[in-house]
């Protein structure tokens, strides 16, 4: 007699892409002797040997059971509907990177009792793939083509090569396919052109391209010396607008004090009638400082005929002052000013 037996040994490992769909086959033979009720489990066994194994689906008493492993939840089911025909094959959908492990699959029907360990590895395809250029893009320089995947499992190898022009990489190459850095030593211009590279793994390939211009060396004296001309040009135009710029305020502020000084020191054009009261207060302080015994000798001038303003301006008119008859008193001692006061003649002009 022979018992249950499963019949799915051939493949025991598999390789996916994210996103992709796997089937983890598990078909089986059953005997006479196996009389019991079908169970069909599918368990996750974890790479950490201290932890428990998580059953994730199964099939028993005609019912599946799908809700133990939230990880898969809606992603996995049976590929035939109806186990009990011998087929308990297990699909997985839209693969992610977490489903990689190893998978096993236990069928009972007492009393035979039969399983089979299926390992999963689930790959990321190269993607967000970027070429770059480092070094200086000159004639005689060395330069550096670099290419990075942001996202893909190991092990990424990196292939360059040359799209236009010639295809051949030049001479001076070297190629590490591992990092994905292409050299190119002492660079002519020959090497300009489109450079691509390609990123690939077991699951898939991602490409990106750059443009390599290789030119003549700048002339940096060139751009040192035309700098420094430049700041100086710039110093000089800076320093003559200041200095302008000081004059001109220097010029205003001179001009303001002289105007000032002139409206101080020039006293303020005199009347006719300003005149002729300046007079004749001069000639009543000058009688005031006199005492009475010395006034008698004077001759009294009538306030009608004052002098004017034409009198006092004429220069060929020297008025002449006639010698008092009295003494003047002594001044010194008194504290006043000696003042001179005109006498009038017969005729009634003032001498």
């Amino acid at each position: 007699t022979r018992g249950l037996t499963i019949t799915s040994v051939d493949q025991s490992m598999f390789e996916k892409a994210q996103g992709e769909k796997v089937t983890l086959p598990c078909t089986f033979e059953l005997s006479e002797e196996d009389e019991g009720p079908l169970d069909i489990e599918w368990v996750l066994i974890p790479a950490d040997n201290q932890k428990k194994e998580q059953i994730i689906i199964m099939y028993a008493v005609d019912r599946v059971y799908n809700h133990y492993y939230a990880g898969l939840t809606g992603r996995m089911q049976f590929t035939n509907l109806d186990p009990r025909s011998g087929d308990g094959s297990l699909d997985i959908l839209n693969l992610k990177a977490s489903d990689t492990g190893t998978y096993q699959c236990k069928v009972k029907k007492a009393p035979g009792v039969q399983s089979k360990k299926i390992q999963l590895t689930v790959l990321v395809k190269p993607a967000r793939t970027k070429c770059s250029i480092e070094g200086s893009q000159e004639i005689g320089k060395d330069v550096t083509l670099k290419c990075v995947s942001q996202e893909g499992s190991p092990l990424l190898s990196y292939d360059w090569r040359r799209v236009s022009g010639a295809q051949n990489l030049p001479a001076t190459s070297v190629l590490n396919k591992n990092t994905g850095e292409l050299l190119l030593k002492n660079a002519s211009r020959e090497y300009s052109g489109t450079y691509s590279c390609v990123a690939t793994n077991r699951v898939g390939t991602d490409e990106c391209s750059v443009e390599l211009n290789v030119t003549p060396p700048i002339n940096t004296a060139g751009i040192i010396t035309g700098a420094i001309i430049g700041t100086l040009l710039g110093l000089s135009v800076l320093c003559s607008i200041i200095f302008c710029f000081c004059k001109k305020h220097r010029e205003k502020k001179y001009e303001k004090e002289v105007h000032h000084d002139i409206r101080e020191d020039v006293p303020p054009p005199k009347s006719r009638s300003s005149t002729a009261r300046s007079y004749i207060g001069s000639n009543r302080s000058s009688l005031g400082s006199m005492s009475p015994s010395n006034m008698e000798g004077y001759t009294k001038t009538p306030y009608s005929q004052v002098p004017s303003e034409d009198f006092e301006r004429a220069p060929t008119q020297t008025p002449a002052f006639a010698p008092s008859k009295v003494a003047a008193p002594n001044l010194s001692r008194m504290g006043a000013v000696p003042v001179m006061i005109p006498a009038q003649s017969k005729d009634g002009s003032i001498v």
